[in-house]
């Protein structure tokens, strides 16, 4: 068992599309990892990280319903597994296949976790996932922006959206625990903040501090707020799908709350409804706090970066703001179990939230697009030699059950597996009670 603290980086699989799907913006192709993906493994035995938030590119890979190429999974996994580099596994970023269409399509659910469950047959030693990233943000940018994808900016199309992808998250949770039992949840989700300008601005600010832990909610089977209840039933979610959501609740006991924090996270809020950027204000501590206080999951921090600008210490600061805030986050007593530089290289058109393809290099990299490496690299590197023997033995809190890939068939962990897979069984029915005593009472 791989039981201490997770240093983490990741390589972005980002497709969204734009221009009304004619446009897409993949950025493994933009960031050389097609042609580099070995050089970029090799990045990570440089800076001795050993967990990598990846994932197969979801258009390439998924090509029809039941239809697959694993062609670059299959080299890409295999080299990940000889390295014995724990990955956590991103299978869908943002984007969807141009055959599904986009996140309107009510079908996107079902056919997800067909995929999932495929992935995980294929790569059984596979534990750790993010099924869906960043669920609000692309809910968010695609159908209430109308940035990406279906370029939709209503609140039906929101909700809709809202409600495809999270459905799409929990029912490839489930498949996946089938084939895995001992998999575990890391949610990558942007962690918001929304502060009011002035008092005209209140109202305004509530609802959007309310509306930011919808996904979380609905993930988790938590019941959504009032307020929040109305909004989405008012949009386009009907009881039963609702429901939906809060008959899985027993699937948290697979999660860690992954959250994300940039500097722009939090946000000002005018009396109009208009917002801008507020920068760091209560910063990554305090509002992750206001996540675990509502969720109560082990946490991870799962995304952040910064330009690095003319001094070139820009991400240097940041790096160590951000390490400051997950220790003072952890001394509250919070279960914190990994950190991420998000991402290894330099990405691509991310200045303009990848809406327009400029083509312009985003330098917020552990290494550049040239695979050199950055300032924040060589401090990254520091202060995981630094911490990683320290914070195992200073807290119990700070570990998590990860199997490493070359042991996954172990005998104990075989064992284990299947006390987990019983576990599961008895869980899903418990989960069946509510419902059909739902069906009883329509009766």
């Amino acid at each position: 068992m791989y039981t201490t603290f997770m240093f983490a980086t990741g390589i972005e699989n980002s497709i969204p599309t734009i221009n009304n799907g004619r446009t897409r913006i993949d950025q493994m192709e933009k960031c050389g990892h097609y042609r580099l993906w070995q050089t970029d493994f090799d990045l990570l035995k440089e800076l001795d990280i050993q967990v990598l938030r990846y994932g197969p590119p979801l258009h390439r890979t998924f090509i029809g319903p039941g239809r697959y190429d694993w062609s670059f999974a299959d080299m890409t996994f295999g080299d990940l597994a000889r390295r014995d580099i724990i990955p956590i596994v991103d299978l869908c970023h943002f984007g969807v296949p141009d055959w599904i269409g986009n996140f309107q399509n009510p079908d996107f659910p079902e056919l997800f976790a067909v995929y999932a469950e495929a992935f995980a047959r294929r790569f059984p030693w596979v534990q750790l996932y993010t099924p869906i990233n960043e669920m609000f943000v692309c809910a968010q940018f695609s159908a209430a922006y109308g940035w990406w994808n279906e370029q939709l900016r209503s609140d039906t199309a929101f909700v809709t959206a809202l409600k495809h992808i999270v459905k799409a998250n929990v029912l490839a949770m489930e498949r996946i625990l089938k084939v895995r039992p001992d998999a575990l949840f890391i949610q990558s989700e942007s962690s918001e903040y929304f502060h009011a300008e002035n008092p005209a601005a209140i109202k305004p600010a509530e609802i959007m501090n309310a509306r930011r832990f919808l996904s979380l909610d609905l993930n988790y089977g938590r019941r959504v707020d009032s307020e929040m209840y109305e909004f989405l039933m008012d949009h386009g979610m009907t009881r039963d799908e609702y429901h939906f959501f809060l008959n899985r609740s027993s699937l948290r006991h697979h999660c860690i709350m992954g959250n994300d924090y940039y500097v722009t996270n939090e946000h000002r809020v005018q009396a109009n409804g208009m917002t801008k950027a507020a920068g760091d204000v209560f910063g990554y501590d305090e509002i992750t706090r206001q996540y675990y206080d509502r969720y109560r999951l082990p946490v991870m921090h799962t995304e952040t970066n910064f330009m690095e600008g003319p001094t070139g210490e820009e991400a240097v600061d940041w790096l160590w703001k951000q390490w400051a805030n997950v220790l003072r986050v952890r001394n509250t007593g919070v279960s914190v179990v990994g950190f991420t530089w998000y991402s290894l290289t330099d990405q691509m058109d991310w200045d303009v939230a990848l809406r327009q393809e400029n083509n312009r290099p985003t330098p917020v990299g552990l290494y550049d697009l040239d695979r050199n490496i950055r300032p924040v690299g060589r401090c990254y590197k520091q202060l995981i030699d630094a911490w990683c023997d320290v914070l195992p033995a200073q807290s119990v809190c700070l570990t998590v059950p990860v199997v490493r890939p070359q042991d996954h068939n172990e005998a104990p962990v075989l064992r284990h597996q299947e006390r987990l897979r019983h576990m599961r069984s008895k869980e899903a029915k418990e989960d069946e009670e509510p419902v059909a005593t739902t069906q009883e009472a329509r009766r």
